[in-house]
């Protein structure tokens, strides 16, 4: 495995053949750390295992020398893939903070780190795909066209594991107590009152000791059927040592997709419960469509957007706001689109997007300001970027929502709400409650 740091790096060899299977919960359970999942709509689902190179950047500058050092690994790159599926992708993210420190429960996670897997496999509509990529002074054509038939003589009797049942929740502690909730709560509508801010997103953690280690594979082989429109994704850092963490989540929002000039991208902001019945899940729905309060939350994340977006776009073009319903709650949601101007790589807009107001709050750095401040425990990368890119800039990003990062028998999960003048704190931690749930269901 090769770090990458500063220097320019080793450029990577890569080729891939078709494969029959295996699925991905099996590949996923035989990956090497560090393991990676990605698994969007209307994308190709990709399991990583092992790092070939690896990307690492800290502070303010850590978008820009993440896209240099990328550039610099495929551009000296001698890659051979047959489809555009199976090329090779730089899979990671970022941390929400740029000051982040990597306190636990993020031991070993760095302010962005990006991994080229050793081992890819990429699951298309028109089959699977196995990839293998090699970087250093090792990496030859030929040792890597040798790997691939070994690599894909392993995996042809990849066994399917047996399920393995939920960890079991042995006891909880909060981040944030009841009271301290409301008294931050208060405090942020007197200051939104004041004019000091238009909206922050404040969040929650909640550590959870469990009976047995989180089978990660199934978790995600899980939450691909309760929550089918939500991107399932995996990061882990290359860290020494054994027990390395892994974070994981189905996260409903996409921060951007990046494909040509094209962009694809959104607002999601404004949230409600699901019904008992079919006519009860309407009633909420039409609630949560004519509420004052949601609607001028989820119009200040559009109007931002859309802002965030002009200095690039040639034009951009907003559809109909919509309810999207998940499991456990339903959001108001409003696509949105944009072609370039010109090319640009699509972690250019990550770093212009990042945090959305859905996830920080306006006036941005008074926002970000507030919420260090205001938190007792380290966000991490919680609600920050997490995705993929290539060699042609082009890619697809999530934020990281519905999430946990977990160690051993040990998992911390988040969720927050975004605070308006007129929020009521009771009505906001309830809230909270109901975004642990897909984690927390995962795990009982």
């Amino acid at each position: 495995m090769e770090q990458v740091g500063d220097e320019a790096p080793t450029g990577v060899v890569s080729r891939a053949t078709r494969l029959e299977g295996p699925p991905v919960r099996a590949a996923l359970a035989a990956a090497d750390a560090p393991r990676v999942l990605w698994s969007a709509p209307d994308e190709p689902t990709v399991v990583g295992s092992g790092a070939a190179a690896t990307i690492t950047a800290t502070d303010t500058d850590r978008f820009e020398r993440v896209r240099t050092a990328g550039d610099a690994l495929f551009d000296h790159g001698n890659v051979h893939a047959g489809t555009e599926a199976a090329r090779p992708r730089l899979f990671g993210g970022f941390a929400f903070h740029d000051d982040h420190d990597g306190d636990p429960p993020w031991t070993g996670f760095p302010g962005a780190q990006f991994v080229l897997p050793r081992r890819q496999l990429t699951y298309t509509r028109d089959g699977t795909w196995l990839t293998v990529n090699a970087v250093g002074p090792d990496a030859t054509p030929e040792a890597v066209e040798a790997s691939l038939v070994e690599t894909a003589e392993e995996l042809a009797d990849l066994p399917e594991p047996a399920p393995a049942d939920r960890p079991g929740v042995e006891a909880r502690e909060r981040g944030t107590t009841r009271d301290a909730w409301r008294e931050s709560v208060l405090d942020v509508t007197d200051r939104i009152a004041a004019g000091e801010l238009d909206k922050v997103v404040l969040a929650m953690a909640l550590r959870v000791a469990l009976d047995g280690s989180v089978p990660v594979h199934d978790v995600l082989d899980r939450l691909a059927g309760t929550y089918p429109d939500c991107v399932r994704f995996l990061v882990e850092p290359d860290a020494p040592g054994e027990s390395v963490p892994s974070f994981f989540g189905a996260t409903p929002e996409r921060l951007v997709e990046l494909r040509g000039r094209t962009v694809s991208t959104g607002a999601l902001a404004g949230t409600t419960g699901r019904g008992d019945t079919p006519a009860e899940d309407e009633w909420l729905a039409q609630e949560l469509l004519a509420d004052e309060k949601n609607a001028h939350e989820h119009e200040i994340v559009a109007e931002t957007i859309r802002e965030q977006l002009a200095p690039f776009a040639s034009s951009v073009s907003t559809g109909e706001r919509s309810i999207r319903r998940l499991a456990t709650v339903q959001h108001l949601e409003t696509p949105i689109t944009a072609e370039l101007a010109a090319d640009e790589h699509v972690l250019t807009l990550v770093e212009a997007l990042h945090p959305t107001p859905a996830v920080g709050g306006l006036p941005p750095s008074t926002a970000l300001d507030t919420i260090r401040e205001t938190e007792p425990f380290a966000r991490g990368w919680y609600a920050a970027p997490v995705g993929w890119f290539d060699a042609a800039g082009y890619g697809s990003f999530a934020v990281a929502l519905r999430s946990a990062v977990a160690q051993d028998d040990m998992a911390t999960l988040f969720a927050g709400v975004g605070i308006v003048e007129d929020s009521d704190p009771d009505a906001e931690w309830d809230e909270v409650q109901l975004k642990y749930r897909p984690m927390l269901d995962e795990l009982e």
